[in-house]
């Protein structure tokens, strides 16, 4: 969702040089941008304030000489490191009360994380110009071959995205009476978390068994993908992938598959979206009114 961002700096400024600071974790993702020189993995960990690795981090981006950072998160410590190395123009949106730390402050959000982290690109107060570009990975054929290969994947396949790292209420039930409708093999991806949400399900299990680089591969690769709202679906958007997107709890309007090859399923009951982590209703039903046959019906019309 931040790609579009960068991409208008590039447009800004195409001699630019934009290196990209992010969580081990995402690295891979960030590798396989065009608009990306260089990509800074951190080791800091989700609600960790790590202070000392943070002094030291920011030791080393002072001796790169940037002259601006534009901070993604609202965080009150993801400031800290542009503060810490000294970086002239410090970009982002208040936040948690950022001001000082941050000192080309944004105040206006949204709607949209798209938009939201496009504004960045322009002065405060100053519209974006739309359109943007739709967010875009790169993957070699001959990856995707050897990924296959270490896999024993031969031969056309699907790919099931079942879990959702916020919570239960953005994970679709019915993923294993749908395996039982398609045909051909089916291949089920995502962490070691979502192993629970995989079970049951016809086909290859390799969730929490793919490293990042390989699971966007296998992405990459297949004809295509069904997905909760997660980040292997906008993983699945980037590559171009025939994608269908199921949302609960959270909304399509916020955080969109960026992808004219993407179809959105999302039913809109009255509740929804209330952006929880478990439905505070009980009755779960954005997602248990969402029927194997409406899912079926939109992989079908993709593959037409």
């Amino acid at each position: 969702m931040a790609q579009p961002l960068l991409a208008r700096l590039r447009e800004k400024d195409p001699g630019v040089e934009i290196d990209v600071l992010a969580p081990e974790w995402v690295a891979p993702v960030m590798r396989r941008m065009a608009e990306v020189d260089d990509v800074i993995a951190v080791p800091f960990r989700h609600k960790a304030l790590q202070l000392g690795s943070r002094w030291k981090t920011a030791r080393d981006l002072k001796a790169r000489g940037y002259g601006e950072a534009i901070v993604l998160p609202n965080s009150w410590k993801s400031a800290l490191l542009p503060f810490f190395a000294g970086i002239p123009v410090r970009t982002g949106y208040v936040g948690e009360v950022r001001y000082g730390l941050l000192n080309n402050v944004h105040k206006n959000a949204g709607p949209g994380m798209v938009l939201h982290y496009a504004r960045l690109s322009e002065p405060p107060g100053r519209k974006v110009q739309q359109p943007l570009s739709e967010p875009r990975l790169r993957v070699e054929a001959q990856e995707i071959e050897a990924v296959r290969r270490r896999f024993g994947i031969h031969g056309p396949y699907g790919v099931f995205c079942p879990g959702a790292e916020y919570g239960p209420a953005k994970r679709w039930p019915y993923f294993p009476e749908l395996s039982k409708r398609l045909k051909g093999q089916t291949v089920i991806l995502g962490s070691a978390h979502d192993r629970e949400a995989a079970q049951g399900i016809l086909g290859r299990n390799l969730a929490g068994e793919t490293r990042l680089d390989e699971a966007i591969a296998l992405i990459a690769g297949a004809d295509y993908v069904v997905t909760n709202d997660s980040g292997l679906m906008h993983v699945a958007a980037a590559l171009g992938r025939p994608l269908v997107a199921l949302f609960g709890s959270s909304s399509p309007k916020h955080t969109p598959p960026l992808s004219s090859a993407a179809r959105v399923i999302w039913l809109g009951v009255e509740c929804s979206p209330c952006f929880e982590r478990e439905c505070p209703l009980g009755h779960f039903r954005c997602m248990r009114e969402m029927t194997v046959e409406t899912v079926l019906r939109e992989i079908q019309n993709l593959a037409a």
